[in-house]
C-alpha cells in the first residue's frame, strides 16, 4: 500500500495538486463499518434515484428499447394475425397504454426502497461490500420484491383501467377468442404482467448503477463512495 501512496505523493508534488493523493489514499484506507454502511446506502440511493427518474419519465418504458413492454407472451403469438386483419392501430394503442401504466407505477418504489435503506444494518452493508458484483442489487431484490409487487399491482391495475389499456387489450383478446378457428383461448393477467416487467426494469437500473460505482472511479462522487468502493475494488 505504501508504494502506491508514495507514487501518489510524488505525483502530487510534480503536479502541484493533492487531489490524486487524496483519492489514492481513500482507495487504500480501510473504511470503518459505519463508513461502509454509509457508502452502500449512498450507492443504492443513487441507483434508486436514477432508475426511478428514468423509468417514471414519459417514454421511460415506451421509448426505451431495453424496457418497452410488448403484449404479454401469450398474446404476442396472435399479434401478427390481428394486424393482418386491420387491427394494428388497436394493438399499438394497447401497447402504448401498457407502457404508460408501468411508467406511472414505478415512482412508488421510492418510499419502499427508502425504508429498506433505513432498515439496513451495518452487518448487511459489510456483507454487500464483500459480496459479488450484484450483491447490493440482490439485497434490495430480497428485501423489497414482495413490497414492490404489492404496491405496484393496484396502481398498475387502476392506471390500466384509467388509460383504457385494459379495455383495448380485452377487445383484442375478445376478438381473437371469437375467431371460429381459435382453439386455445387467451386470458393472461395483464396487470401481473405489467407489474412484473416494471419491477424487473427497476432492479436492472439499480444493478447498472451498482456496477458503475464498483468499476468507474468517476461515478464515486463523494468521499465515502471513493473510500468504500476504492477499498472494495483492491
Amino acid at each position: 500500500m505504501y508504494k502506491y501512496l508514495l507514487a501518489a505523493t510524488l505525483s502530487c508534488t510534480a503536479l502541484g495538486s493533492c487531489e490524486t493523493l487524496q483519492q489514492v489514499a481513500q482507495q487504500y484506507t480501510i473504511p470503518t463499518e459505519a463508513e461502509a454502511a454509509e457508502g452502500i446506502r449512498q450507492a443504492l440511493d443513487k441507483g434508486i434515484d436514477r432508475g426511478v427518474t428514468l423509468l417514471h419519465a414519459k417514454d421511460g418504458f415506451f421509448g426505451n428499447s431495453a424496457y418497452k413492454l410488448l403484449l404479454p407472451p401469450e398474446a404476442q403469438r396472435v399479434e401478427s394475425t390481428l394486424r393482418q386483419l386491420g387491427m394494428g392501430s388497436m394493438v399499438d394503442r394497447a401497447i402504448l397504454q401498457i407502457n404508460r401504466a408501468a411508467e406511472e407505477a414505478v415512482v412508488q418504489a421510492r418510499p419502499i426502497f427508502g425504508q429498506a435503506l433505513r432498515n439496513m444494518s451495518i452487518a448487511d452493508a459489510i456483507g454487500i461490500l464483500r459480496g459479488g458484483q450484484n450483491s447490493a442489487t440482490n439485497f434490495f431484490r430480497e428485501k423489497t420484491s414482495a413490497q414492490l409487487v404489492a404496491a405496484f399491482s393496484p396502481i398498475i391495475k387502476n392506471t390500466l383501467t384509467q388509460l383504457n389499456a385494459t379495455k383495448y387489450y380485452d377487445e383484442l383478446v375478445s376478438i381473437y377468442n371469437g375467431f371460429p378457428t381459435t382453439k386455445q383461448k387467451l386470458n393472461p393477467d395483464l396487470g401481473a404482467y405489467v407489474t412484473d416487467k416494471a419491477v424487473t426494469a427497476l432492479f436492472d437500473q439499480v444493478a447498472q448503477e451498482e456496477a458503475n460505482i464498483r468499476t468507474n472511479v468517476a461515478a464515486r462522487t463523494t468521499d465515502v463512495l471513493r473510500k468504500v468502493f476504492g477499498y472494495a475494488a483492491r
